[in-house]
């Protein structure tokens, strides 16, 4: 299994805020192939989810602090974002260096554009205008979580536990509490199952899995 995340269509696309039928017709023309597995059962990556937020930003329609319309970025540019994406080293990724990382309107990744924005070849920016990947993402349709904290008392890391969302210091998935839920356990039953776990954990990690929900049900 990928180090770095190895997600379901429908996690991912959940996950990415991107509607479940954009993913496939995104994959069908080759905009973005997963890079797990790209056969069978396809599997995403943690970078794909990045990628599939960079496509879904730069392909919208926006318009600047002034109400004027921004035309949609075209393909090379949205593939040249893509390409360095994929350079991004993930392996240096922990719970304490994670960076912020964004995409200018360029197709450039931008790192810690909220601090200190800089180029991956250390370039330093004065005015850099960029979208930031990680953040909580919502284009109207579908809305993704935080990639990094999606609740205060949940975390994903690329490289633990595939890429799974999970209570912050353990290694307790928010999919496993979900079905809990589903089985019938009220949260002090959950919590009694998983005595490490403090009320307000079960209570995000079943939060984040509603709101992913709804594009998991279409895939169902």
């Amino acid at each position: 299994m990928d180090p770095h995340g190895a997600y379901t269509a429908d996690r991912a696309a959940a996950l990415a805020g991107v509607p479940l039928s954009t993913l496939h017709y995104w994959t069908r023309r080759e905009y973005i192939v997963p890079s797990v597995s790209p056969v069978r059962v396809k599997l995403w990556s943690y970078a794909d989810l990045l990628g599939l937020r960079t496509i879904a930003w730069l392909r919208a329609t926006k318009t600047d602090d002034d109400g004027a319309t921004i035309p949609r970025t075209t393909m090379p540019v949205v593939r040249h974002a893509l390409r360095e994406l994929d350079a991004l080293d993930l392996d240096l990724w922990t719970d304490e260096t994670i960076p912020n990382v964004a995409i200018d309107r360029s197709g450039h990744i931008v790192l810690e554009p909220e601090r200190a924005p800089r180029t991956l070849d250390g370039q330093h920016l004065i005015d850099a205008d960029e979208f930031d990947v990680l953040r909580p993402f919502d284009l109207g349709a579908n809305a993704g979580p935080d990639l990094v904290k999606p609740r205060p008392r949940l975390r994903i890391l690329p490289g633990k536990l595939a890429g799974a969302p999970h209570v912050h210091d353990t290694r307790v998935e928010t999919q496993a509490l979900a079905a809990l839920r589903v089985r019938g356990l009220d949260t002090p039953k959950i919590g009694r199952l998983y005595p490490i776990l403090e009320h307000e954990d079960i209570e995000d990690a079943l939060d984040l899995e509603r709101q992913l929900q709804p594009t998991l049900a279409l895939a169902a």
